[in-house]
């Protein structure tokens, strides 16, 4: 009984020792297995692997050197398409180191130091002369208009100055010469001198034709009417009328075909030597009223709505909230631009006081009929 107990028991030892052992083994195997399988898949993954890794490293560098290559031909071509828009505007600063470059518009455009340094209220430290960016592409007229002797009576070149504004030229720069001096007879005292033989304005011709009175007591609940701006005012008897009426207008005009500037001026009233492509020379807000006829038809024959625009925006900027545009007989070629200007007038939010569409004789004497259009509008008042 007693041998059979020890034979168990030492059975009973060893198999737990055996089952100990062998499961020890187990692990063992079970480990080495897992650990062989893991190089192997090492072993077959991990070359190719690292060679597809370095493939895709190359093929990012070739991508990103590629696309550097594709920024800098359009960073290069950006710029060539800016240097080519600044040759056809003319937005490059004049070259003075060219050969025909005038000396006195080299001494005119040179920047200089203010004597005492920096001005404590305009911050500025320096003089920078201002003259037309389109001047660029007249150098050769511009230098014909800047070449004369310091001093001394200046050319009589009032037509080279006429053409360099017409082309963009504009503001002029100054020069050191004496301007040509006319001897000025039979000049009449101020109200004398306004000289109105013309009925324009005082009767009507037709239904387009407004009367300055009519116009007048449109504005007179807001203020009055004290101060205007006719543009494109010709001779001056818009400003000559309203004159009658103690009301100041500047009258815009260019010496084109008569010498426009020199009759306003002997009337006694105020010529403005400008054109319309340049911004008017007015703080915002000024003006009571602002007159325009044909002559604010800035974009022409196949020209771009945009132009008039920018002329409408900065007649907006300077006539006053609750002043009045008053459009006289502006000529409608054709259908087309009636309702592009109408849209343009729609934009601005401006009440139609009268607005009058109709037909006159062409003044040109040909006989034919033309769509113009009259319209006194007031500027509202914007936020």
């Amino acid at each position: 009984m007693g041998s059979v107990s020890l034979k168990i028991g030492d059975g009973t030892a060893r198999f737990k020792k055996a089952t100990l052992c062998s499961s020890a083994v187990n692990i063992v195997m079970i480990f080495s297995v897992i650990t062989t399988n893991l190089f192997a898949l090492y072993a077959f993954t991990s070359s190719p692997k690292h060679t597809q890794i370095l493939h895709n490293n190359k093929n990012i560098s070739i991508i990103s050197e590629q696309v550097s290559i594709i920024l800098r031909e359009i960073n290069l071509s950006q710029k060539k398409l800016a240097q080519m828009e600044k040759e056809l505007l003319g937005y490059e600063s004049i070259d003075l180191s060219r050969p025909n470059i005038a000396n006195e518009l080299k001494m005119f455009l040179q920047h200089h130091q203010l004597p005492l340094g920096k001005d404590s209220r305009t911050g500025i430290t320096e003089m920078v002369p201002s003259v037309g960016h389109l001047c660029e592409k007249n150098s050769d007229l511009l230098s014909q208009y800047m070449s004369y002797k310091i001093n001394a009576p200046c050319n009589d070149d009032w037509s080279v100055a006429q053409k360099l504004i017409v082309k963009g030229c504009e503001p002029l720069p100054r020069r050191r010469c004496f301007s040509k001096t006319v001897s000025k007879v039979g000049l009449n005292p101020f109200p004398n001198s306004l000289w109105n033989p013309f009925v324009r304005f005082v009767k009507v011709k037709s239904k387009n034709d407004f009367l300055v009175d009519d116009v007048l007591d449109l504005g007179s609940s807001n203020g009055g009417v004290r101060i205007g701006f006719d543009i494109g005012g010709g001779s001056g008897t818009f400003a000559a009328r309203m004159a009658e009426r103690n009301v100041t207008v500047i009258t815009s005009t260019l010496n084109v075909d008569a010498p426009f500037s020199e009759f306003i001026a002997a009337r006694g009233l105020f010529p403005l030597y400008l054109s319309l492509d340049h911004r008017f020379p007015f703080y915002d807000n000024v003006f009571d009223l602002i007159h325009a006829s044909s002559a604010i038809d800035v974009v022409g024959v196949g020209g771009k709505i945009e132009k008039l625009e920018f002329l409408m925006f900065d007649i907006d900027r300077v006539l006053r909230a609750g002043g009045l545009l008053w459009i006289d007989n502006f000529y409608c070629a054709n259908e087309e631009k009636k309702q592009a200007l109408t849209r343009l007038i729609e934009k601005f939010g401006y009440k139609k006081l009268k607005w009058v569409v109709g037909e006159k004789v062409d003044s040109s004497g040909s006989g034919k009929s033309e769509v113009v259009l009259s319209a006194v509008l007031q500027k509202p008042v914007r936020a």
